[in-house]
């Protein structure tokens, strides 16, 4: 599941860095929350929680439907 995460999360970051930010896997919960870390931009952007839900959740739980959420870390 960790290598799907991570090939969505390869398509989600060019998206982002396009922005100046970008994010990390920092893990996934026993119940299946992908944790992530925010990086550049994303640190402290009043937008980032509406683009983990809108965008980074989303994709994820297209490309990886056990996903059950997504979580900054």
């Amino acid at each position: 599941m960790e290598e799907k995460v991570n090939a969505a999360l390869a398509e989600i970051r060019q998206i982002l860095q396009r922005d100046g930010g970008d994010l990390e896997l920092a893990g996934i919960t026993d119940d299946n929350i992908v944790q992530v870390r925010l990086q550049g931009h994303c640190v402290g952007c009043p937008g980032a929680q509406m683009t983990l839900r809108m965008i980074v959740e989303q994709v994820l739980q297209e490309a990886v439907p056990e996903v059950k959420g997504v979580q900054a870390v």
